[in-house]
């Protein structure tokens, strides 16, 4: 499987580099590294055309500049590259997100991710901003909605936490094999994992929905959203930046909001149903 990569020069870095990755999930760039002066997007290429160049080009973001250069890879072993770069996280003193090949970390939850190509490692701050939030709600004998699941970081921590049953659900295909693998590593038995969207969420009626994707998905299905969320549960959102909480509020207008972080300009909403 043949990539290229995209170096990008972006300016400025913070919060250009995070908007950035945000939107080129959207064109199928499936991993990301940051540089000196912003970002390597690496594409498949079977999703890599001229077209796509030329619509990257014509991007229009506001305050913020880039450019880039394009640069065809030789097939290499990406396990082994993704290992070399990957760097274990702590979650405060309750979470370890760790690699097979790191130690375990003693008096902690530790959740075990195999570094591949795809998202919800705990390195972004919404994961992390999830993940922390999952520890101040009661996950115990609940049923659980991973919505967006990636790599199912999320999933796990809440089975870990309790959870009697935890639906985990992704639309990439890539992101929807890893969790799978990781969660049989962790030795999860309660979580069902669907490739696909809202389409499963027929018939689901939730204790705890956690959604961490992009502001744009999270208002477009937050009808869906709102009719699986039982009365009183709660409703955690990430993915977006916190001067668009008033658009998610809006959007959630049946749920009141119980709480927010911002981590590195990222928000993390817990809303309750009304």
């Amino acid at each position: 499987m043949g990539y290229t990569v995209f170096h990008f020069v972006v300016n400025p870095i913070i919060p250009g580099n995070d908007v950035l990755t945000a939107i080129l999930a959207d064109y199928a760039f499936d991993s990301f590294e940051e540089t000196e002066d912003g970002l390597k997007a690496y594409i498949d290429n079977q999703h890599w055309s001229s077209s796509l160049e030329q619509q990257l080009r014509e991007l229009n973001i506001p305050q913020i500049t880039f450019s880039f250069t394009t640069e065809e890879l030789a097939n290499i072993n990406w396990n082994a590259a993704w290992e070399s770069q990957f760097d274990p996280i702590s979650v405060g003193d309750k979470c370890y997100i760790r690699a097979p090949f790191h130690e375990e970390k003693l008096n902690v939850l530790n959740v075990i991710i195999e570094p591949k190509m795809s998202f919800g490692t705990g390195h972004h701050a919404t994961t992390f901003l999830m993940t922390e939030a999952c520890f101040d709600i009661d996950l115990k004998d609940k049923v659980v909605v991973d919505m967006g699941s990636g790599t199912a970081v999320l999933a796990i921590v809440a089975e870990k936490l309790g959870a009697k049953n935890v639906l985990a659900i992704d639309i990439d295909q890539w992101a929807f094999e890893n969790a799978i693998e990781n969660i049989e590593r962790n030795r999860c038995s309660k979580i069902q994992v669907k490739l696909g969207e809202v389409e499963h969420l027929k018939n689901v009626e939730s204790d705890v929905f956690l959604a961490n994707i992009n502001r744009n998905i999270l208002v477009n299905q937050s009808q869906t959203y709102t009719q699986v969320c039982k009365p009183k549960s709660k409703l955690l959102l990430s993915g977006f930046y916190e001067t668009d909480v008033p658009h998610l509020l809006q959007a959630f207008s049946q749920f009141n909001e119980v709480s927010r972080k911002v981590k590195d300009n990222w928000c993390m909403l817990v809303l309750e149903r009304i």
